[in-house]
């Protein structure tokens, strides 16, 4: 799971994190702007300018050019979450612009999750009032955590699933389609065996993930550097992009065209796996997408195969 979140942030994917309870999705989370690059001049005066509006003490708060880090509750209001009210005001999505949107329990928010679809894609939300309009920037990298079911333990060692497969489709049938095709990255976290919880031995520090990150996107700045791309990373290439930058072999183009079929991706799963193939491939320094970037990326895709 660590691995899927350093390529998420290296090119600027949305993640979906599934697993059981104590599996570590929050924690994880909670870290990942520790290994996010420092945001730009520009970027920091775009957050202090949100907060601003919003009525917050963002400076004393963000003094250190840190990224924002949102995690409403699931019981957050529509207003809440993409913002508005009658002095229209910045929402939960416009608060994590330039920085990362944390949703724990995602099947919990129901409904509410359908209004992201339109900022996630277009990167801005246009409030509309009868004294005029006003448009709020909001591009933050999703992040979004879930349990496999309803019940929470499927695919749990040590608890039993009690959960029948029309429950659990049902359960994540509460994430619309359109939703789960803009999160590029579907990863499966496994239960934390109890003999790792008295490990002392130190893991990778953040300091170490985020210089591979910085050097992931500093290849795909000078990549964009000739498009006017507001976001110059991976997880926002077009398909005229994609075609350009993220072109397969002839022996490669065959294992995706067997995964689609053998693993029954759907055919919105097609353009997701070649940029996070890109993106993988950067992180390896290389300049084309090799086969095992291709296949790790394969694997990010769980949530679009058959139960």
């Amino acid at each position: 799971m660590r691995r899927a979140v350093e390529v998420a942030v290296a090119g600027g994917h949305n993640v979906l994190m599934v697993g059981p309870p104590g599996s570590g999705k929050s924690m994880i989370a909670k870290r990942i702007p520790s290994i996010m690059p420092a945001p730009s001049l520009e970027e920091f005066l775009e957050i202090l300018g949100i907060y601003s509006a919003a009525g917050l003490t963002q400076i004393a708060e963000n003094k250190y050019f840190k990224r924002p880090f949102r995690a409403p509750h699931h019981t957050v209001s529509r207003v809440g979450l993409t913002g508005g009210g009658p002095n229209p005001k910045p929402g939960e999505i416009s608060l994590a612009h330039n920085g990362v949107l944390f949703l724990d329990e995602l099947p919990e928010f129901g409904s509410i999750l359908d209004n992201l679809r339109q900022p996630m894609e277009d990167g801005k939300l246009t409030i509309s009032r009868a004294a005029g309009k006003i448009t709020f920037p909001c591009k933050f990298m999703l992040v979004a955590a879930m349990n496999p079911c309803k019940c929470g333990y499927l695919g749990d060692p040590r608890h039993k699933c009690k959960c029948t497969s029309l429950q659990i489709q049902q359960y994540r049938a509460k994430i619309s389609g359109p939703l789960l095709d803009r999160i590029d990255i579907h990863v499966e976290a496994s239960a934390l065996p109890i003999s790792d919880l008295s490990k002392t031995q130190k893991a990778e520090s953040s300091a170490e993930i985020r210089k591979r990150v910085e050097s992931a996107r500093e290849i795909q700045k000078a990549r964009f550097a000739d498009f006017p791309m507001p976001n110059k990373t991976n997880a926002a290439m077009t398909a005229a992009q994609i075609r350009k930058y993220c072109a397969l072999a002839g022996e490669q183009s065959k294992i995706l065209e067997s995964a689609m079929e053998e693993l029954g991706l759907s055919a919105r799963a097609w353009d997701r796996i070649l940029k996070v193939s890109r993106t993988i491939a950067d992180l390896d320094q290389s300049e084309t997408i090799k086969t095992q970037h291709l296949l790790e990326a394969i694997n990010y895709r769980s949530l679009d195969r058959n139960l």
